[in-house]
Order: structure tokens, then C-alpha cells, then sequence
């Protein structure tokens, strides 16, 4: 049974800093034999990552074979149903339309000194992104991932995807061919990061790398970081709704449930004002459990990290989701944006009851890929912006140095660094000795 909490009992905020505390992810100490992996792939290049893929995965491949021929991609995107195409492409240009808003703008002025400042965007050259495999091998994150990075004018994008056994999930193909993948390769885990920070004989080295992955992927990013730029270490996934009583309990069970099925450590909570709703909607989750085929792993999310939390009212709820920083928040009240203004940590917010969470998994337009474990605090979810860097711009005039020259010349004596001092004394000298140009 899930958690129940209320703010009015005494004992809630020792109740509510346990919720909050709870370890979901079952994470071993891997970073030893992450390690291990990376060294061995910078060292052998392509005999490692043949040979570890045919140690994890399963599958007996040669340097040739790591990456998918464009007529193998092509073959496997063709037995995808037809309204699985449509589906994705719908998704694709949704999600393409919604991150073109996100493009910024580059800017130039000249200040009342006279100096020209401002930044310019641009593309990191090229980006690797990770798609798991197995279970958990979603074309819809290819999408999230691929779209926001062609939109920001990546030149290279190359895809790392584990096939176990040699099974291929066909619409992750398709969703590479309608992104505008560039290569696609059939390796996972630590070895895949590894090759994709550093490069092989057959997989050219990226300047970024996002997707989610297991313990191994999320150890390899944080080693690689710096080497490369990485997007975030994900966790288990989780959802939070805030709920008035009129609602549809039988929607809530779903919405929670939603999450609850991707992961036994994904974490469903419930807020609401009314207690005895608060209880329908859990009977609602134990019928719904009772009949999803992935109840085992729906039941013991639910069963272990599920949450229901009665508050006095909805400025209340506010300043709870606050402190939990949820990766997804639906807002199932009169007024949602209201409140939503109130709510100010979370990855993702879904405004009423008629927005569930799972649009945004597939064709709401914003990106899945969300900051969790109370990291959007100071995080944001994926965007076009992980794909660009900003670059500044300055540019003095010879009055322009005149105005603001003496104090650069005074900091840097502060500082003790002579030379940076000098570099525009030399300047000022010559313009005072009226040759500036």
C-alpha cells in the first residue's frame, strides 16, 4: 500500500522527509567496472566494444557490423505498422514545431561607450545520443532527442542502441530515419558512451552526449563529462498530481499508474484536499493493477514509493510540490494555471484535467527527456539549448578603450597580473598619443 500522509497530523514532516529521502534507484557500485570499460575501449577502440557488446548483449559482432547500413535501417523501418509511421511523424513534426520556438536569437549593440558587445548561437558539430535497449527501447525518445538537435543545426548525429540477442526494435529505426539520424550503431552500455566521447577506428568522437540509460550508462556519463558535454544523469522516473475532488478518480489511478509501470522505482504520488477522495482514487489504482499487463512492475512501484498526501488546501499544495521538485506535475484543479503559477520547481507541468502525462511522452510537443530527483531545482528538461553554445562578442573603438581602459588597468594591478594591465596601457598610450585608429 502507498503512503498515506496529512499535513494535519503531527507527525507529518518527519513522514514527508522520509517520502522525500526514500533510495529508489538500486544503484550497485559500478564506477570501478565503468571505469574498467572505458579504459579498455580509448585503449583497443573497436576489439573492445566488439568484444564487450558480445559479453553484455550477447551478440558476436565484428568492427564492420558496429554500425546499421542505411539498407538494413530502411528494412527494419518498413515492417513498422502504418499507423505507427503516422503516429511518430505526427509526433515528429509536433515536437520539431514546439523546439523551433525554442531557437534564440543572437544580438549585437553598441553601448554608450561606444563598444559593439553582444553573442551569437551556434551548433555543437556533433552529438551522440544513447537509446537503451531492450524493455526500455522507446522510439518516442529518439524523437526527443534527435529533433531538438537537428533543429538546433547539428551537422552529425549519431545514435548508440543496444540490440540484445541481435533483436532490433523496427520503430526505433523508423524514428532515427524521421529525425535525420546521420549513423546509427548497435552498442550499448558503458562501451557505447566510451566510444562516443572518445571515438574508434569505426565511431567518430561527438562533442555531446544525452539519453538515459542504465546504472553503467549514468556512471560512463559522469566520467566522461568534460570530455564531452553531457545532458543530465537521469533517475527512475516519477509523477506527482495535485487533485481537487472533482475528478474522475479512475483518470488519476491511470495518470498515476502511468509512471509507476515504466520502473519498480518509478514514484507516483497523489496530492489532494479530501481524504475519502484521496482513498477512492487509491481503490481506483488497485482495480486498474488488478487487470495492466505490466502490473508486477506497476504494483511494486506503487506498492513501495506510491504516496497520497491530504493537504488543508491548494497553497499548500503548492509549497509541497515545491519541496519535491517533481519530474512531471499534472495540475487536475478549477484552475490550473493558478496554481501553476505557485509552482515553481518541477521538469514538466500539465495544466487540467484533460492533459495527462502521457501526451507529453508522445506528441504534446515539449521534451520527455526531464530533470528527476528533486533536480528541477536547478535543472531543465531537454531542449534545443543543449544543443548550442553561446559565444560572446566585444568589440572597442579607440574612445571606447579611452572610457573604459583606465579601470580594466586598475583591476589588473589589484590582481597582480601585469601583463593584462599592460596589454591595454600599450593601447592607451598610443591612442593618447593621438595615433589610435
Amino acid at each position: 500500500m502507498p503512503v498515506f500522509l496529512d499535513t494535519s497530523d503531527a507527525g507529518f514532516e518527519h513522514g514527508f522527509a522520509t517520502l522525500l529521502s526514500a533510495k529508489r534507484e538500486d544503484s550497485p557500485d559500478v564506477d570501478d567496472v565503468v571505469a574498467g570499460i572505458i579504459a579498455e575501449v580509448r585503449a583497443r577502440g573497436d576489439a573492445a566494444v566488439c568484444d564487450l557488446t558480445g559479453r553484455f548483449d550477447r551478440l558476436s559482432l565484428t568492427p564492420s557490423e558496429l554500425r546499421f547500413s542505411p539498407e538494413e535501417i530502411a528494412a527494419h523501418a518498413a515492417r513498422v505498422p502504418e499507423a505507427e509511421r503516422v503516429a511518430l511523424e505526427q509526433a515528429a513534426q509536433r515536437i520539431r514545431a514546439y523546439h523551433v520556438r525554442q531557437m534564440p536569437e543572437d544580438a549585437w549593440w553598441t553601448d554608450p561607450e561606444g563598444a559593439g558587445l553582444g553573442w551569437r548561437w551556434t551548433p555543437v558539430s556533433a552529438a551522440g545520443l544513447y537509446v537503451p535497449g531492450g524493455l526500455a527501447s522507446y522510439p518516442s525518445s529518439v524523437l526527443m532527442n534527435a529533433v531538438p538537435a537537428k533543429v538546433a543545426g547539428v551537422e552529425r548525429l549519431a545514435i548508440c542502441v543496444p540490440t540484445p540477442d541481435g533483436v532490433v526494435n523496427p520503430a526505433v529505426m523508423l524514428a532515427a530515419q524521421i529525425a535525420g539520424v546521420d549513423e546509427v550503431y548497435r552498442v550499448g552500455g558503458a562501451q557505447a558512451i566510451a566510444a562516443l566521447a572518445y571515438g574508434t577506428e569505426s565511431i567518430a568522437p561527438v562533442d555531446k552526449i544525452t539519453g538515459p540509460g542504465n546504472a553503467f550508462v549514468a556512471a560512463a556519463k559522469r566520467r566522461v563529462f568534460g570530455k564531452v558535454g553531457i545532458d543530465m544523469i537521469a533517475g527512475p522516473s516519477e509523477i506527482l498530481v495535485i487533485a481537487d475532488s472533482d475528478n474522475d478518480p479512475d483518470w488519476l489511478a491511470l495518470d498515476l499508474l502511468s509512471q509507476a509501470e515504466h520502473d519498480e522505482s518509478a514514484q507516483s504520488i497523489l496530492i489532494c484536499d479530501d481524504a475519502e477522495f484521496g482513498r477512492r482514487v487509491v481503490e481506483a489504482v488497485e482495480a486498474r493493477l488488478e487487470t495492466l499487463e505490466r502490473r508486477a512492475i506497476a504494483g511494486a512501484s506503487w506498492r513501495d514509493f506510491g504516496a497520497v498526501i491530504v493537504v488543508r488546501d491548494l497553497e499548500e499544495a503548492a509549497a509541497l510540490s515545491n519541496r519535491i521538485a517533481p519530474e512531471h506535475l499534472e495540475l487536475c484543479v478549477a484552475d490550473p494555471e493558478a496554481l501553476a503559477a505557485q509552482c515553481v520547481h518541477a521538469g514538466a507541468i500539465f495544466l487540467g484535467a484533460w492533459t495527462p502525462e502521457a501526451i507529453g511522452d508522445y506528441v504534446g510537443g515539449p521534451n520527455h527527456v526531464l530533470p528527476t530527483a528533486r533536480s528541477a531545482r536547478f535543472s531543465s528538461g531537454l531542449s534545443v539549448l543543449d544543443f548550442l553554445k553561446r559565444t560572446t562578442l566585444a568589440r572597442m573603438s579607440p574612445e571606447a578603450l579611452g572610457a573604459i581602459g583606465p579601470a580594466a588597468e586598475v583591476l589588473a594591478r589589484s590582481e597582480s597580473l601585469e601583463a593584462h594591465g599592460l596589454s591595454v596601457t600599450a593601447r592607451l598610450q598610443r591612442l593618447n598619443r593621438g595615433t589610435g585608429g
